[in-house]
């Protein structure tokens, strides 16, 4: 081979309509070229591989065994990069790639849930792959790339982070379903001044707990925690048991759990959904996810759960 040259990807391309054709007249017409410049093109590719692709005769072209074998190297070459070339073109749009998503567990309690089943939709060749993780656990995931996006309960502001709130609840009472204010309409945080709290831990969630703390704390109290758990539906199995009662975001109310009532609290105090991920994070899944989220979350009036079911 002719080392100051170089096959390039025209030479494959003219190779293959001659190739193919067998006529030099009409692999130029094909090619939209005359054929004097295809004919030097081919002489070209020859001389850089030392070898004729063509037996070139008075009745007409044939592939030398030479030709015959690059025919197959040719076709699977451009092949190659044809599918290469799509490929890039699905990651760079969002359309494939993996994508891992962390979320807090009472997310699950909002509409998020209808967003991501609309994104794997639209994006079926997208690996999705989700994480449920308290908030404290999402942020050094984030920060180290574990996580590429996260979904987080009243999630800090962080050095290395983004942080946007998509929805905003008003808090709701947890109550056994025979607690004497279980007939009430809606109460005010200081009706649960001498009760006991079923909570969970603030290393879980410093902002959550302490917004939790802080509407109870507005009406003079600080609440007597007795009981922690881990995530949602447990405190409300919990409070079920008659382990006490507990502050949770709106969205907890469509965890449906007999002998349990949820209850409107009268309170300027509010809990929030927010997105962390790393600024500038140039990763075209990401965006198409959070375009999704944003739709949906848009439809959703600030404080309001995916499905009421108020007692």
């Amino acid at each position: 081979m002719n080392m100051k040259q170089e096959i390039e990807l025209r030479h494959l391309r003219y190779f293959l309509a001659v190739a193919e054709t067998l006529h030099f007249s009409k692999a130029a017409a094909q090619l939209g070229m005359a054929q004097p410049p295809l004919s030097q093109q081919i002489r070209s590719l020859e001389r850089i591989l030392g070898y004729p692709l063509f037996d070139r005769t008075t009745r007409g072209v044939r592939l030398t065994k030479v030709g015959q074998y690059f025919r197959e190297g040719a076709r699977n070459t451009l092949t190659k990069i044809h599918d290469d070339m799509a490929m890039a073109r699905r990651l760079g749009s969002g359309q494939e790639g993996v994508l891992t998503v962390g979320f807090s567990g009472s997310v699950m309690l909002t509409t998020l849930p209808k967003a991501i089943e609309r994104y794997r939709r639209l994006h079926p060749r997208v690996e999705l792959r989700l994480r449920e993780l308290v908030t404290a656990e999402q942020m050094p995931s984030l920060l180290d790339g574990t996580l590429d996006l996260g979904f987080l309960r009243d999630g800090e502001p962080r050095d290395g982070l983004s942080i946007e709130s998509i929805l905003r609840e008003r808090f709701i009472a947890v109550l056994p379903a025979r607690h004497k204010l279980a007939g009430c309409a809606t109460i005010r945080p200081r009706d649960l001044r001498n009760e006991p709290f079923v909570l969970f831990a603030r290393r879980m969630g410093p902002l959550a707990f302490d917004r939790t703390i802080s509407c109870c704390e507005a009406e003079g109290f600080r609440p007597n925690v007795v009981q922690e758990a881990p995530q949602w539906p447990t405190v409300v199995r919990l409070v079920a048991a008659g382990s006490g009662i507990s502050l949770a975001p709106a969205c907890v109310a469509n965890f449906a759990m007999p002998g349990v009532v949820y209850k409107k609290v009268r309170s300027r105090h509010w809990t929030s959904i927010d997105i962390g991920l790393k600024p500038n994070l140039d990763n075209p899944a990401v965006q198409a996810l959070l375009s999704i989220v944003r739709r949906q979350f848009s439809k959703k009036r600030p404080g309001s759960a995916t499905r009421r079911t108020w007692e």
